[in-house]
């Protein structure tokens, strides 16, 4: 019995002396939703109407440091269905999460509060949007995948078109999308 021990004593003394360098560290702490709203100005009688909606769709991020290496990030949907250019419903959903992001450096840290962090946030914010409309007594939104990482590289290549213009590249703008 003392064979095994002894093993065990070199077994767990071995992963100090292995240790790797750390790298840069990403982690989820905690999702929830910050705030959200549902108006139907025009209910009860946009029931009436023929549903064939424009849908107007909004998306923003934010970032805040809370601490030393955590972040929240907030993922802010709006959506707006038009019957005869009058609202028939307008939902907003603040998503929001708090992330620990260590030993990245600027850009990287600044890449991944604007991409990864709202990749994770945007089904949790695709359900609220969704259940509030349902909610609303209209027919289910499912807001397609977004892709993050291309409006990211969108908005770095505005900047620096607005730079190179000789504007001012800390004014950014939300990107948006319409579909019908």
């Amino acid at each position: 019995m003392a064979e095994n021990e002894e093993n065990t004593t070199e077994a767990a003394a071995a992963p100090q002396g292995n240790e790797q360098p750390a790298g840069p560290q990403f982690a989820l702490q905690r999702i929830f939703l910050k705030d959200s709203s549902f108006e139907s100005p025009r209910s009860p009688l946009i029931f009436q109407a023929q549903w064939s909606p424009k849908i107007n769709f909004d998306i923003k991020t934010r970032s805040s440091k809370v601490q030393d290496d955590v972040y929240e990030v907030v993922l802010i949907l709006t959506a707006e269905a038009q019957i005869e250019e009058k609202a028939a419903f307008v939902v907003e959903v603040h998503q929001a999460g708090i992330f620990t992001a260590k030993d990245f450096d600027d850009l990287q840290l600044e890449q991944v509060l604007a991409t990864v962090c709202p990749n994770i946030l945007f089904p949790y914010a695709r359900e609220a949007v969704d259940s509030l409309v349902i909610k609303g007594s209209f027919p289910a939104l499912m807001l397609a995948p977004i892709n993050f990482d291309a409006l990211y590289a969108q908005q770095k290549q505005n900047q620096a078109e607005q730079v190179a213009d000789g504007g001012d590249a800390a004014s950014e703008a939300p990107a948006s999308e319409t579909t019908q």
